[in-house]
């Protein structure tokens, strides 16, 4: 897992954001949710989606900086960035 996270981190195009500076199409809202019910609801509202939309994730799911990054990865969608702005994570996808 660690190598993951740091392969993730070398790579150009994964930017982490500490700032809400991305646009952003759609908004998922999986606060209090466990994995892997954050990811699943991300990958529901992906599908409906057009390409090169930007879809914000917020999560307080401790498991999401492991499972978001490696969805992406696995599905093919873009990591953008992501943040933590009181206690909830956001991640910047784009289709």
């Amino acid at each position: 897992m660690r190598e993951l996270l740091l392969d993730l981190r070398a790579r150009d195009e994964y930017a982490y954001c500490m700032d809400n500076d991305f646009k952003t199409d759609v908004e998922v809202d999986a606060l209090g949710l466990l994995c892997p019910l954050p990811v699943l609801r991300a990958r529901k509202r992906l599908i409906a989606m057009d390409p090169g939309q930007v879809l914000c994730l917020r999560t307080d799911d401790p498991a999401a900086i492991i499972d978001v990054p490696h969805f992406c990865n696995e599905q093919g969608y873009d990591l953008l960035g992501n943040g933590e702005t009181g206690g909830a994570l956001r991640f910047y996808i784009r289709k």
